[in-house]
């Protein structure tokens, strides 16, 4: 068996250390997911029970009769999935929209925030009449202009929405912004986007995973997959410490949890950052006025090393931001201090509002900065999805859909957009990828000053 190959230190990796959540704090207790007993055949195997694992799990076996088998090294929702924001919004590709209309045309940059949008209303239903019963907030996310360079551009981003999307933004003034409840003194204006919404994304992650084995789909905790081999007969097989999977078709849904030799095509293809996040206790009414940031909606500012922000339903402040280009415990401690200090530069008046929670998370970037979903290399029957580069919760649920679609030989019937089926290019000098990320960050640092 091969050893995987990580691209951070084993602690990153460490499915029993613990993760230190606030949504972890609000799931009820249930029962894990049992490991993998013995060897199993199968029509269709899933690596990874994230959003994109769970979602083509449950959409293959409700929509298309299958029983797939789902394995992952620790517990549904143990990754990215269970530790994200919970910002269901537009995103999935960190490249601008006049990238992308020369590099694909404007009609599919309309094909894909069509997707978005469709992604969105899948959450939507899923939380709705799938009974995920996730939190959810009140429709509609912030964008905010961290100076007055961005303010200026605000309009024209609000009409290329318009342009591009179809979406109606309503486009507000610094004054217009307190009025609305968001009142920091950071901002020099900003957007309000009609779709999106805040959830739990821990409660999400368990809901999917309930649907999925409800609709005949088999899932396995603890059962990391070690390696995975096409056979000569076009059938894969999985290794793991409890069992081999013997699969006709293949699925790999581990994102930025992935490992650089699982298989081997995925070498260099996929780049995991460090994002943190940090919750409050919660606030008092009086606090909240204090500071005036009153709005139950998602927000984010328009930095390269964006900020994110919401509020949530029992009143903490949930508050996040890229970093550190490591997860260490001497990393992690210093970038406890580091969001505490942009918080409190942020809601001047919460200061005093200790932090209740802090943790970190893969967030998945692809050298194009695009998402992709489909074949893994040359192999006939095996395929993936990844590089949602933070915005998941929507596009990861829709991914799953469409790797459901494909395993099933029925692809859905909406039109995937040219830019997702592109396949990753790889990093130059895969192994040392990681190690140009402080430069990276230095570099979008001084940027966002300006």
């Amino acid at each position: 068996m091969k050893t995987l190959r990580r691209i951070y230190n084993a602690h990153a990796y460490d499915t029993k250390a613990p993760v230190g959540s606030y949504w972890n704090a609000t799931l009820p207790a249930a029962p894990a997911y049992p490991a993998l007993d013995g060897d199993r055949r199968t029509g269709v195997a899933i690596i990874g029970a994230g959003y994109t694992g769970l979602s083509a799990a449950l959409h293959l076996a409700r929509d298309h009769g299958e029983a797939p088998l789902v394995i992952d090294a620790a517990q549904p929702g143990w990754g990215a999935s269970g530790r994200n924001a919970g910002f269901c919004g537009f995103g999935g590709a960190k490249l601008g929209d006049s990238a992308i209309i020369g590099r694909f045309g404007e009609e599919d940059l309309r094909a894909f925030y069509s997707a978005q949008k469709e992604a969105i209303a899948l959450v939507r239903d899923l939380t709705s009449t799938g009974g995920i019963a996730a939190d959810v907030q009140e429709d509609g996310e912030y964008c905010l202009a961290h100076n007055a360079r961005a303010a200026r551009a605000l309009p024209e981003m609000a009409a290329g929405l318009g342009r591009y999307a179809g979406v109606n933004c309503q486009v507000l003034s610094a004054e217009e912004m307190r009025q609305a409840g968001l009142n920091s003194g950071r901002f020099h204006g900003g957007f309000l986007l009609p779709l999106g919404f805040g959830l739990n994304p821990g409660k999400y992650a368990a809901g999917l995973a309930r649907l999925a084995q409800q609709a005949g789909a088999v899932i396995h905790g603890h059962t990391p997959a070690l390696s995975v081999q096409e056979q000569p007969g076009g059938t894969y097989i999985i290794e793991t410490p409890s069992g081999r999977i013997t699969a006709d078709r293949l699925i790999i849904a581990s994102n930025g949890y992935s490992s650089d030799n699982l298989p081997d095509w995925l070498r260099g293809r996929y780049l995991p950052v460090v994002s943190h996040i940090m919750v409050t206790r919660p606030l008092t009414e009086v606090e909240k006025q204090a500071q005036g940031w009153t709005t139950r909606r998602i927000a984010y500012d328009t930095r390269n090393l964006l900020h994110y922000f919401r509020l949530l339903p029992d009143n903490r402040v949930l508050f996040g931001m890229r970093g550190t280009s490591n997860i260490t415990p001497g990393s992690t401690q210093r970038m406890q201090r580091q969001i505490r200090r942009n918080f409190e530069t942020m809601f001047p008046a919460l200061a005093h509002a200790e932090t209740a929670h802090h943790w970190s998370g893969l967030v998945c970037l692809t050298r194009g900065l695009t998402p992709y979903a489909g074949q893994i290399g040359d192999w006939q029957r095996a395929w993936t999805g990844f590089g949602y580069h933070g915005g998941g919760v929507a596009l990861a649920t829709y991914t799953g859909r469409l790797l459901a679609g494909l395993a099933a030989g029925r692809p859905c019937s909406s039109p995937m957009p040219q830019l997702m089926q592109d396949k990753p290019a790889a990093f130059p000098i895969p192994r040392l990828r990681r190690h140009c990320l402080p430069l990276a960050y230095t570099c979008y640092g001084v940027m966002d000053l300006h």
